[in-house]
């Protein structure tokens, strides 16, 4: 039997996908339960049935962003064959992504942040979580380069990812902003110049 207020022929994972949309237009602050359950064609009491609260909605969105359009980073650091290569590609997959037209611009992670306060610090915290687990995997792609000998020893695997990952995440405001994706490859151009150089060969 259906739950009170669910709708006949209620789609969990299709009203899922709409509530994503909301939180990556709206960030978790902005995305009102009236905004939510109209884009997901249900009632409140339905939502409450079928997730548990908004909070509870947005795990789960998050969830599916990760699993597709949140995927390019790891990816990248996975398939390319150096630390350069890799970066290079987190940078302009995912630049490409924000800025396309047929999705919200930007990045959920970075746009959906809300404020920290005592109602919302659980959320607060995870995407900070999510953005430092970001970093750290960018950061041991990098390690990994020292050890292959892309980067020179004595990189400072730390605050090289640091810098690109700001770098990544001012992309995503800079899409939400409207910038094309031209603009978002210049910045990634001059991004990428400051790649350390390898050691020089002694004898060439």
């Amino acid at each position: 039997m259906a739950s009170r207020g669910r709708p006949r022929g209620f789609d969990r994972d299709q009203a899922l996908e709409q509530a994503l949309r909301v939180f990556w237009e709206h960030g978790y602050q902005g995305a009102s339960m009236t905004a939510l359950t109209t884009a997901m064609g249900i009632k409140s009491p339905s939502l409450y049935a079928a997730y548990g609260s908004k909070e509870e909605l947005f795990r789960e969105a998050l969830a599916l962003y990760a699993a597709t359009e949140g995927s390019y980073t790891q990816r990248a650091l996975d398939e390319q064959p150096t630390a350069r290569r890799a970066v290079d590609a987190v940078l302009r997959d995912n630049a490409a992504a924000y800025a396309d037209p047929a999705t919200p611009r930007g990045c959920l992670v970075v746009l959906a942040a809300p404020l920290a306060t005592p109602d919302n610090a659980d959320v607060a915290d995870l995407l900070a979580g999510l953005r430092a687990r970001t970093r750290q995997a960018v950061q041991s792609r990098i390690e990994r380069g020292i050890a292959d000998g892309d980067l020179p020893t004595g990189t400072d695997a730390a605050g090289l990812a640091a810098f690109y990952t700001t770098v990544l995440n001012g992309l995503s405001f800079q899409a939400r902003d409207g910038a094309s994706l031209a603009a978002l490859n210049i910045v990634i151009d001059h991004a990428m110049r400051c790649w350390p150089q390898p050691t020089p060969t002694p004898g060439k």
